[in-house]
């Protein structure tokens, strides 16, 4: 059973999972998580900057990238439509329009890339009605054009491809098992402090909303990940303390049938403590 995580807990979990993407190309590009645009609280979801203007990201959705690339990010419960869209755009415009100096920020620098696990049909009619044309590149990367001046793309992360984008496909609340194996053994290989960082912050939203696919992975893989083992914590423990309460009321309905006592009588003679009297009742 997926759990509902709200929208600003999922960025964490986006931006560690975008840093994991291009984990290949640290040396590249800086990543600025809601870089702030104003004083007032108007930010972007994310800038990706190339450190070098001529540097090549050999990564399908890198392959839009210019040296100035803005993200918006949005959860599963998040609308897309023609107008975050064109707010989007104006994070790119606005960012080139607040460069310290007169075209600091090229105009030709710029791409804008959104990201969601769903299908924005409503959005893609308006892009369609607006004259407008998406296509598919790769699998769940459609480039949009006829609309803005600025290459845009849309990231569709459960079409992603499952060898090459694994992070970004569990952001999520119907995480696929395979995925979450994959990306398993991507963590158990992860050296550097900051990548475990970013694959904790991505654990973070993808465990809680994908519950269910997560413990029978964990049941499936006894030595997974110390990443996943204390982010499922709590879950194993709940599931320890089911396994003691089956066997206690186990316990207790056999004392109740061979000694004809009622329930109160057969938990005081087991010491079981009166707070817990009451939840070990409702279910006899």
């Amino acid at each position: 059973m997926a759990g509902k995580i709200e929208r600003d807990h999922w960025h964490p979990g986006f931006l560690g999972a975008m840093e994991l993407e291009f984990i290949d190309y640290k040396d590249e590009l800086v990543f600025d998580g809601e870089h702030q645009l104003s004083k007032e609280p108007l930010k972007m979801d994310l800038l990706i900057i190339k450190k070098k203007k001529d540097a090549v990201i050999a990564n399908q959705i890198g392959a839009i990238f210019r040296q100035y690339n803005i993200f918006e990010f949005k959860s599963p419960r998040d609308s897309l439509t023609i107008d975050d869209y064109i707010k989007t755009v104006g994070y790119a415009y606005l960012y080139k329009g607040l460069g310290k100096h007169v075209d600091e920020v090229p105009f030709s620098e710029l791409t804008v890339t959104l990201v969601r696990d769903v299908l924005p049909e409503g959005l893609f009619k308006s892009i369609d009605a607006e004259g407008g044309a998406i296509r598919e590149i790769y699998p769940g990367i459609y480039h949009i054009s006829g609309i803005v001046g600025i290459p845009t793309q849309f990231v569709l992360t459960s079409r992603l491809d499952k060898k090459h984008h694994t992070t970004l496909r569990l952001l999520t609340e119907n995480a696929k098992e395979e995925d979450i194996e994959n990306f398993l053994f991507l963590t158990n290989k992860f050296i550097d402090l900051s990548d475990r960082r970013n694959a904790d912050a991505l654990l973070s939203v993808s465990v809680p909303a994908n519950r269910e696919a997560f413990e029978n992975v964990r049941r499936r893989n006894p030595a997974m990940s110390d990443g996943l083992r204390e982010f499922m914590k709590d879950i194993i423990e709940e599931e320890n303390q089911k396994a003691i309460d089956t066997t206690l009321i186990a316990v207790v309905k056999n004392l109740m049938k061979k000694y004809g006592w009622d329930a109160n009588t057969a938990m005081e003679s087991m010491g079981i403590p009166a707070s817990d009297q009451i939840r070990y009742a409702a279910r006899l």
